[in-house]
């Protein structure tokens, strides 16, 4: 095998090696707990790592993966290599193809800090307690794609560098501005106190405001129920404005992830002004 980076490639011929136990036996929140890390699954998710600020600890990729993505690891990273069947033990090939990374996390900003870089116009994505992996990474990729200025995770949501959410969003944790918020309620009433922000609660309610007819505020932040509850009632008192998709064909409801796309095109591509409260 060669390689063009200054890492030499390290043998792995077994799953037992103790060099890739974190790739082994770890689970999410042990690995949160013991160094503040995370594991990045495919080709894709770890290209956007190894090109993002985030550190690399390590590097585990199958014996064909090896030319291509070695050479982008830093100095100093260790690239384990190992047989494609080796590798396909762990989780299970077609969730990472032959490649996968050990990342450490990085200091969220506050609130103010994330705010403080805000333009005129901002767009921000608020979870009070979204808890399923999957949509949370689905959200996030849309989030991203739509270009949302940040995303306010609540205390009740989950982590969105667990390994799915992280797959799911295609690497978008790696790139979005993600506040944590230890008090909703009071980075609520900052964002719309201190920060101009006006804050819509997407409902399930024929007496909202139906979207088509939405406009928005120059900085507008879109808020996004649990699963299966929707926006708790103090959440939804705080809110300036509710706002429904209207359902049709006895339809009850969209899954969030999918309202959120709908309501994030809405207002980044659509709507216009929002009339003075």
């Amino acid at each position: 095998m060669q390689q063009d980076s200054s890492n030499p490639l390290i043998r792995v011929e077994s799953l037992d090696d103790p060099r890739i136990a974190d790739y082994r036996d770890l689970k999410d929140r042990d690995l949160a707990a013991r160094g503040d890390r995370f594991i990045a699954e495919g080709e894709l998710v770890t290209r956007r790592l190894l090109a993002s600020p985030f550190a690399v600890e390590s590097l585990l990729l199958a014996e064909h993966q090896a030319a291509a993505i070695a050479p982008l690891a830093r100095p100093g990273v260790p690239v384990y290599v190992a047989p494609a069947a080796v590798v396909s033990r762990i989780v299970g090939f077609r969730f990472h193809s032959g490649v996968m990374a050990i990342g450490l996390r990085r200091a969220t900003p506050s609130l103010d800090e994330a705010a403080g870089r805000w333009g005129p116009q901002a767009t921000v994505v608020v979870l009070p307690e979204t808890s399923n992996t999957e949509n949370l990474g689905a959200m996030l990729r849309i989030s991203a794609g739509f270009g949302a200025d940040a995303v306010v995770l609540g205390p009740r949501t989950c982590d969105p560098f667990y390994r799915q959410s992280l797959r799911v969003s295609m690497g978008a944790a790696l790139s979005l501005t993600l506040v944590r918020s230890a008090d909703l309620a009071d980075d609520l009433a900052r964002m719309r106190g201190r920060w101009g922000v006006q804050l819509v609660g997407a409902v399930l309610d024929e007496s909202a405001e139906p979207l088509a007819a939405a406009a928005r505020a120059p900085r507008t932040a879109l808020l996004f129920g649990n699963e299966a509850a929707g926006l708790r009632p103090e959440v939804l008192a705080m809110c300036d404005r509710r706002v429904t998709i209207p359902m049709r064909l006895g339809t009850d409801s969209l899954n969030v992830a999918v309202a959120a796309g709908v309501f994030l095109h809405h207002f980044t591509q659509a709507a216009g002004p929002a009339p003075r409260l």
